[in-house]
């Protein structure tokens, strides 16, 4: 037996559900996870200072999944469009395989281009079965949308689905900061696929911001566990999925625009290290200290007040980007809230940093 839900309210459910159930998973994997050896030992590059599980990344794809099942069981798909509910499921699907990728290297310690080859494998398998950017609206009035070529929509879908994936999977350096950021991210995308009438990537970004805000219940510094690669591919890649489903189904002015806004702090800081890196003459891959939450730390902030900072500056990206989405602007007191926080925890740093001196 099925019930009949609004799209609000199958995607609140969505969020309970996931919160929950990634809630109550994650402890129990932490406990596999030391009884099996299954940690991440500490190293000059890292935060910590004592091995920790990096299996969170279960917690979080059990809350995602189950709670879009539970979701579909109770009716809350009814609504939705088949090509629409296909675009779910295929979403999923990419989603666990880009775990497995990452699991494996959790794991196995895979190699730099044997996890990009498979991550290019699957982001073409997902584009062959519909998730895929597929036309851009002409800069012309009335000119209408022009549809891409195969081969040029395939390369613009698979470089957004393996570029977010990265970008998200390099933000995973600070306790509850990756989480904290997608989370942000997907209540974010889930606000403009509302105002986008686009609820089947509305309900993937409340399961995806449910298993966020569930996670940081374990992973918010000091951090109980890790989610590890395999959790951050699988957030980096259902947020771009969720992007394509959703506002940047077509390349419009202002839907290409929003989730570009949205990630654009995570895709920032992945170009400058990526240049840095090829500026020196080393490969894109080489793991050092040149993050931007390896900069904020240097510059003196705590372990928290960086994770907060860079909290406040993904939901203002966010809140600009509801108010580009809502043309009556009933978004900016949240931008305008959020610059004033940034500016508190600035100004705090400078303050504390006066009394020192």
């Amino acid at each position: 037996m099925t019930l009949a839900y609004s799209p609000n309210a199958a995607a609140l459910i969505t969020l309970v559900v996931a919160g929950a159930v990634t809630a109550l998973v994650v402890p129990l994997v932490r406990r596999l996870g030391l009884r099996w050896g299954l940690v991440d030992p500490p190293d000059p590059r890292k935060q910590h200072t004592a091995p920790m599980v990096r299996l969170g990344g279960v917690g979080i794809v059990m809350g995602f999944s189950l709670a879009l099942c539970v979701t579909w069981l109770a009716g809350g798909f009814a609504d939705l469009a088949p090509d629409k509910d296909r675009l779910i499921w295929t979403s999923l699907a990419g989603a666990l395989c880009y775990f497995v990728i990452g699991l494996a290297d959790d794991l196995f310690a895979l190699p730099p281009l044997p996890r990009l080859l498979g991550q290019l494998l699957v982001a073409a398998v997902v584009w062959e079965q519909g998730v895929r950017i597929g036309s851009i609206e002409l800069p012309f009035e009335g000119s209408g949308f022009l549809t891409l070529p195969p081969l040029l929509s395939l390369l613009a879908t698979v470089v957004w689905l393996v570029g977010i994936t990265n970008a998200i999977n390099w933000l995973d350096g600070l306790d509850g900061l990756a989480a904290g950021v997608s989370g942000i991210a997907a209540v974010a995308l889930l606000s403009v696929s509302f105002s986008l009438a686009q609820p089947a990537a509305g309900l993937l970004a409340a399961a995806l911001a449910g298993a966020c805000l569930g996670f940081l219940r374990h992973n918010f510094n000091p951090a109980r566990i890790f989610m590890g690669d395999g959790g951050s591919y699988f957030l980096g890649f259902a947020l771009a999925a969720i992007s394509i489903v959703g506002p940047a189904k077509g390349l419009t002015g202002v839907s290409l625009l929003l989730p570009l806004l949205i990630l654009s702090l995570p895709l920032a800081d992945m170009s400058a290290v990526i240049m840095g890196r090829l500026r020196e003459g080393r490969s894109p891959f080489y793991p050092d200290r040149r993050h931007l939450h390896h900069r904020l730390l240097r510059s003196g902030l705590s372990h928290r007040r960086t994770v907060v900072l860079i909290y406040a500056f993904t939901q203002w990206l966010g809140a600009l980007a509801l108010v580009l989405a809502n043309t009556e602007n009933r978004f900016l007191w949240l931008t305008l809230a959020t610059a004033v926080l940034i500016a508190t925890v600035v100004l705090s740093r400078r303050s504390r940093q006066a009394e020192i001196r």
